[in-house]
């Protein structure tokens, strides 16, 4: 305990300013709190229920379905406090919806990233588990976004995650005055070697909470720019909010099968074809 004055298990949150009755059961998790705005434009309807530092948070509806949007700030730590909160309040599915760096050089600007996995580079899922621990999406996250893509056309890629720390430094660019960081040349070569699809900074985070709190979690980001390439856009932020709305959707479909089939883990001998 911490004590009355700041105390984490009140019904309201101390950072999020959140209560059980302002959240649905999934989350969108972007990084920029105007994000949420154009998130919120797929839906019927939304009200934003808290604003407080990085975290603004609103719950509306997608054909019928309660969902919720929380902006958490740049970076796994502040991520951290959202998965942490939320949970508390009775969340239970989380899905980052942000932007990215792709590593390979077939992925185009304004493409869609579906993490499957994280690479740990971020500090802050270490102070949680062993560094060893595997940050992995929930397969039924990963398939309900990969599903809402296909049907709005969307072209996306699937695979491994890096979630650093640092935008300049951690992910292999000059900071300030020239500065490089060691082993900073040869990182991105070392990635995209080793087949790891993109760059950002708090899928890795939300999945480790996640998977230590028996949680769901998954990440789409759209690709601002190519590592391999040069090439540089903000283009597709839309569709990754798009993409990440409909994937609710989905996911609750898919819970409602999986009560209807007795059954607790999706499986591929289910269907959604009349969703």
């Amino acid at each position: 305990m911490t004590g009355d004055s700041e105390d984490p298990n009140a019904d309201v949150q101390y950072h999020l300013e959140v209560g059980p009755e302002d959240v649905a059961d999934t989350v969108l998790l972007p990084g920029n709190p105007e994000r949420l705005e154009k998130i919120v434009t797929h839906w019927a309807d939304h009200e934003v229920r808290a604003h407080h530092r990085e975290y603004r948070t609103a719950t509306g509806t997608y054909e019928g379905t309660p969902i919720s949007v929380t902006s958490t700030g740049i970076g796994s730590p502040s991520a951290a406090i959202a998965v942490e909160e939320l949970a508390r309040v009775g969340c239970d599915t989380f899905i980052r919806v942000g932007s990215c760096g792709a590593l390979q050089s077939e992925m185009d600007v304004g493409d869609l990233v579906i993490t499957t996995g994280g690479v740990r580079q971020e500090g802050t899922s270490d102070e949680y588990v062993r560094e060893d621990y595997p940050a992995t999406a929930d397969h039924e996250v990963v398939s309900a976004l990969i599903a809402a893509a296909e049907r709005l056309g969307y072209d996306y890629h699937t695979g491994v995650t890096m979630s650093a720390d640092s935008f300049y430094a951690g992910q292999g660019r000059p900071g300030y005055d020239g500065f490089e960081a060691a082993g900073s040349e040869e990182l991105v070569d070392q990635l995209r070697d080793a087949n790891v699809k993109n760059i950002e900074m708090e899928a890795s985070a939300i999945m480790t909470l996640a998977n230590l709190y028996g949680l769901r979690a998954g990440a789409v980001c759209s690709v601002y720019a190519n590592r391999e390439t040069g090439e540089f856009r903000t283009e597709g932020e839309s569709r990754a909010a798009e993409t990440a709305t409909l994937a609710t959707h989905l996911l609750a479909k898919m819970d409602d099968v999986k009560r209807e089939a007795g059954v607790d883990c999706w499986h591929a001998g289910l269907s959604l074809e009349d969703v």
